[in-house]
């Protein structure tokens, strides 16, 4: 039976043979699952049993990038009528093991063989998931973004930075020192606008963090994080915010243009009304109170 969820408002529809993503190893769904229904619109409906292969389709490598965690290479790619995205395992000489991604221009479905040669792997499961949502939601002025993301007093605040700035060191150190505060996401929240206000909604993926939250909140302010030997933070003009923002938008969007250019449109307008700040930071609770202090007090 084909299975619903619902994610940052959006509602994305799997299909059999294996609909059912909690049971097949993608836990982290559990909170987003949905009634069924048929007659309701879904943003993206993903068929896993089709038989594709790359060598059909005449394409343009956008970006390739590694997959550490399952081993494989990705490859984004442009094709005549929409996007390809598959992933190659590490040492294989040949195509008849990738797993394949497809998206036509125009369409919600999303066409992919990683079921046609039995139960898929979880992570690959999972990440064809997040590009396929991520591309599925570009033109509907909604961004994954990678940040480690608190919630104090009813207003979420986005952590953003490079991997191994300490992201999600930082908001451990809010739980710890700031009574009240919580974690949404801990790696890819989705930003939306809600009756014109820019929000945060947790989503099913969260990186190493269990952290799997079907709720949304306003979002207070957004903090670009950089190691320093002192504690120190100022906000970001305009220009400043739009370049801090862009390295943690889904880096592979950034070789196409049309995809591109949806995301600045969607942060040129969250821009309009949020704050933007860089932390310079060592990972120590005065940091975290320094934020706080500024943000809310």
């Amino acid at each position: 039976m084909s299975r619903d969820y619902i994610i940052a408002g959006f509602r994305m529809r799997i299909h059999e043979p294996y609909a059912d993503l909690v049971a097949d190893g993608l836990r982290g769904f559990a909170p987003f699952e949905s009634d069924y229904d048929k007659t309701a619109d879904a943003v993206m409906e993903l068929h896993t049993d089709w038989n594709l292969f790359t060598d059909e389709y005449h394409f343009t490598v956008l970006h390739q990038f590694p997959f550490e965690e399952a081993h494989h290479e990705c490859f984004f790619c442009r094709y005549e009528h929409g996007y390809l995205f598959y992933m190659h395992p590490d040492g294989y000489e040949g195509d008849d093991r990738n797993t394949i991604f497809v998206l036509e221009d125009g369409s919600h479905t999303v066409e992919s063989n990683i079921a046609s040669a039995g139960v898929p792997d979880p992570s690959l499961l999972r990440f064809g998931l997040w590009m396929m949502f991520g591309l599925a939601i570009n033109p509907l002025h909604a961004i994954a973004i990678h940040s480690s993301t608190i919630v104090k007093d009813g207003k979420a605040v986005l952590f953003l930075g490079e991997s191994g700035t300490g992201k999600s060191t930082h908001t451990r150190l809010w739980r710890e020192n700031i009574e009240g505060a919580r974690l949404l996401n801990d790696d890819s929240p989705v930003i939306r606008f809600i009756e014109g206000t820019p929000t945060a909604f947790g989503s099913a993926w969260s990186g190493k963090t269990p952290c799997y939250i079907n709720r949304s909140y306003p979002i207070r302010a957004i903090v670009r994080l950089s190691q320093a030997p002192y504690n120190k933070i100022h906000k970001l003009s305009t220009i400043q915010a739009l370049g801090a923002l862009l390295p943690s938008c889904p880096p592979a969007f950034a070789y196409d243009g049309r995809l591109q250019d949806n995301i600045c449109d969607t942060l040129s307008a969250v821009l309009a009304t949020t704050e933007v700040y860089h932390l310079e930071c060592l990972p120590d609770a005065d940091a975290a109170r320094l934020v706080y202090d500024t943000l809310f007090k």
